[in-house]
């Protein structure tokens, strides 16, 4: 059995020690970008099971791509590692995986659109994290054509008025359902506390992406991403807490221990003026909430694009959008242009 090496140093020995020498002399940059677990360092031997072996992406300028797929095709060898060097899964055809084509051509598939010309508000708000991730994630072998790291570069992170307002957006959602944690609770719904419990959950792991500036990955992934963010030393035990307990008041007492750390970790952030960490009833009700209306409202108020102001608080498309099928398809994210009383 072959032994497992991951993805990353996989690939990055497949192109210096096979594709390299087929291309040498051709202008073109060598990436380890896009799909899959091994792209962002998470695969282990179980991922061996499904679509696994050497793969790349090759960029060559419009008039070389012809050439260059020829010389691929032709030089590769059948097996490389120990795993073969043509293979297909699902619905994809056997074939060897070294992508050739133009870095404009495959940043319009993985995005929807080139942003070397250039990215508007609503392109930011309607390109799901994860495909962001998939372009600044994984690894650049050879930037040849000096094309790949500017862009990696430019789409780092969110501009300083958006991001703003994704984290003033994501308070806004945690305050929909703050109070419902115990109110479910109280009229005997244990099964729907739990369901907001984790909710909450999940939308605090969420906000702590952006706290840290860090593009969250799809769902499988959340969690083990979350481990490596520093937010998860402190508010990661309330959160273990808050979906193990057994009862409303070891639940709310992990609700209580992650948020107060997670508005702790707000103030840190510098993006508003500190605000009180404390949990308070809500309203006149015995449950307990930190008033996420407070740290939404003044995060909001500090955004000076009168575009993102003017609009409703649904924020980027992963805060209001939950379906596999929207966050992983550029051309279907970027339908959602409308949101903003736009098309595209």
């Amino acid at each position: 059995m072959t032994a497992f090496v991951p993805g990353r140093e996989l690939a990055r020995a497949y192109y210096v020690e096979v594709v390299e020498p087929l291309v040498r002399g051709v202008p073109h940059s060598a990436t380890f970008l896009g799909w899959g677990s091994d792209v962002v360092g998470f695969d282990t031997e179980r991922s061996t099971d499904h679509g696994w072996g050497p793969r790349l992406q090759l960029f060559v300028r419009a008039e070389d791509v012809d050439d260059v797929r020829s010389r691929i095709d032709r030089g590769l060898p059948d097996e490389f590692g120990g795993w073969p060097t043509r293979f297909g899964w699902d619905e994809v055809p056997v074939t060897n995986q070294v992508t050739v084509t133009t870095f404009g051509a495959w940043l319009e598939r993985q995005l929807g659109f080139d942003p070397r010309g250039g990215m508007s508000t609503v392109d930011w708000l309607t390109t799901p994290q994860q495909l962001l991730l998939e372009v600044t994630g994984g690894l650049v072998f050879h930037d040849g054509l000096e094309e790949v790291e500017p862009v990696r570069g430019a789409l780092t992170w969110y501009p300083d008025d958006v991001w703003r307002w994704l984290v003033g957006c994501q308070w806004w959602r945690i305050e929909h359902e703050e109070s419902f944690l115990g109110r479910t609770a109280q009229v005997g719904d244990e099964l729907g506390s739990r369901v907001i419990a984790a909710r909450l959950a999940r939308d605090i792991v969420r906000l702590c992406f952006l706290l840290e500036r860090r593009y969250a990955p799809y769902s499988k992934w959340l969690g083990s991403a979350f481990a490596q963010l520093d937010s998860s030393a402190d508010v990661g035990p309330g959160l273990e807490r808050l979906l193990g307990a057994r009862d409303f008041a070891e639940r709310e007492a992990g609700w209580v221990s992650a948020v107060e750390a997670l508005a702790v970790r707000h103030n840190a952030s510098g993006l508003t003026e500190p605000l009180d960490p404390s949990v308070r009833p809500f309203y006149m009700r015995p449950f307990r909430v930190i008033g996420a209306p407070r740290f939404a409202a003044a995060t909001i108020e500090t955004v000076s694009d009168p575009f993102l102001r003017s609009l409703p608080r649904l924020g980027s498309i992963d805060q209001f959008a939950d379906s596999t099928d929207v966050l992983s398809h550029a051309d279907v994210a970027r339908r959602f242009a409308a949101v903003y009383g736009l098309t595209m």
